[in-house]
């Protein structure tokens, strides 16, 4: 029988240690010589990349104590490195962070989406120097993995690449953020203030865009496949499934609509619907009925999404996969119930719209301004201007648009929320009381100062050695 392997080494070492003397011991496989090029289809072979896997990893008992001391230093080195790294992260996200003032603000505006940050721009060109208060992880734009190609001038590039750019603008031309989530806006006095979870912003006036959410059903794979065939937008992701086979979940204005963008495009719409009749305003219920490519499941639930798991077209043969990454699962279709009889049916599809309406993130100004009697949580604004019922006070964006709701129609609010700001703080004559203060201070500091007779009091040239007053040292010394 043969001792082999770890067993083998620590009884030679013990006995070694115990006698001073050992068995002797051989090497089981001897390293194979390289071979010559060209050897044929078994050099080939041999050249095939493999797997990854834990034949890969270090041994580290077969390594010298330099080696070991090499990839202590080598580890120690990346752990400083990521550390600095981290720090500066942290130095780069409170670099252009709001700090308190003893003085208000003079515009505050509430939401990082495009709208706000649209704001945001247009308000810091004006020097207003505005606060963004919203929180890091952003609104629907931010959460959009796939590609934003319905925004002119952009193309190839994600939505939080897109806010990112927007809050780079904002910042270079004086913007702060505070990375906070407003719960209340208080209008009892001026300045308002604008409370966060954990600071009171004093401002004279409010932009309000912290857009509206969509809703959405809960249902198992909904929340797994956003990006990969499931959303609430046709406008923004129809096009990517022209001539499949899609399923709009809903009865309202907004559904059929959805189904009537998407009927353009796709092979087939099927339309599913809670109730034995659409909620949606009568013409636009009749177009998607009489329409050739959409059918309709009365009385029926979405159950739960089936996805699948995406096929990676781009990879190789013999190209690294990373085992550890998570699987992107894309839709594959949908199982149904119906309310009536309980049977339940799958049907197949390549991506699900879920259009069952948004709410508004406008709870924290209930009791504040007043909001659209036609549309629950909308912000109504007076014309076709940006003003609210609360004077200072101004809404753009998603909570005060219930019928476009895209990214760069809340952009344009956003810049035309900005200037009625500006127009209004003119109007009512607030402008940067901190300038004001210093410039009154300045001014009142040089009326202190000495008076005419001792103007000329002190001459830094006579001090050192009663040369000509205001003449150089250099000429002087020519002279």
């Amino acid at each position: 029988n043969l001792c082999v392997g770890a067993v083998a080494r620590n009884m030679v070492k013990s006995l070694r240690k115990k006698y001073g003397d050992g068995p002797e011991t051989t090497v089981r496989f001897e390293p194979e010589e390289p071979k010559a090029e060209g050897d044929g289809a078994e050099s080939k072979q041999q050249a095939k990349p493999r797997a990854r896997g834990k034949s890969d990893s270090a041994n580290l008992h077969l390594a010298t104590k330099e080696q070991l001391m090499a990839e202590l230093e080598k580890r120690l080195e990346a752990e400083e490195e990521a550390k600095s790294e981290e720090e500066e992260d942290d130095d780069a996200e409170f670099e252009h962070s709001w700090t308190p003032s003893p003085f208000p603000e003079r515009v505050t505006i509430i939401g990082g989406g495009p709208a706000g940050l649209s704001a945001a721009i247009y308000a810091a060109r004006a020097g207003l120097k505005p606060v963004v208060v919203a929180p890091p992880m952003g609104g629907q734009l931010q959460g959009k993995g796939v590609d934003v190609e319905n925004y002119p001038g952009l193309f190839n590039v994600t939505g939080p690449a897109v806010v990112s750019l927007m809050r780079q603008q904002a910042i270079e031309f004086g913007a702060t953020f505070e990375a906070e989530t407003v719960v209340e806006v208080d209008a009892s006095e001026r300045p308002l203030k604008v409370r966060t979870n954990s600071s009171v912003i004093e401002t004279h006036a409010v932009v309000v865009a912290t857009g509206a959410e969509s809703n959405w059903l809960g249902v198992k794979g909904e929340y797994e496949m956003r990006g990969g065939g499931v959303s609430s937008c046709a406008t923004c992701d129809g096009h990517m499934y022209r001539g499949k086979d899609v399923i709009v979940v809903g009865g309202g204005d907004t559904a059929m609509e959805e189904a009537l963008v998407l009927a353009r495009t796709s092979g087939s719409v099927t339309v599913v619907h809670r109730r034995d009749e659409f909620r949606a305003s009568k013409i636009l219920a009749q177009r998607v009925m009489e329409h050739p490519s959409i059918s309709i499941r009365w009385n029926t639930v979405l159950v739960e999404v089936l996805g699948r798991a995406s096929e990676e077209e781009d990879a190789e043969d013999g190209e690294d996969v990373d085992l550890d990454a998570p699987v992107q699962m894309v839709v594959r279709g949908a199982r149904l119930r119906d309310v009536y009889t309980e049977e339940e049916s799958v049907i197949e599809a390549e991506a699900l719209f879920v259009a069952i309406g948004h709410t508004p993130a406008t709870s924290f100004l209930e009791g504040i301004v007043e909001f659209n009697p036609d549309h629950a949580g909308y912000v109504l604004t007076k014309g076709t201007s940006t003003h609210t019922s609360l004077a200072g006070v101004f809404a753009c964006g998603d909570v005060s648009d219930s019928v476009y709701r895209q990214a760069i129609t809340s952009a344009g609010s956003g810049a035309a929320a900005a200037l009625d700001a500006e127009r209004w703080l003119s109007e009512e004559g607030l402008g940067n009381e901190e300038a004001d203060f210093e410039a009154e201070l300045l001014a009142e500091l040089m009326a202190d100062g000495p008076g005419e007779e001792d103007a000329g009091g002190y001459n830094a040239y006579e001090d050192a050695g009663g040369r000509i007053e205001g003449m150089k040292e250099s000429i002087a010394s020519e002279l």
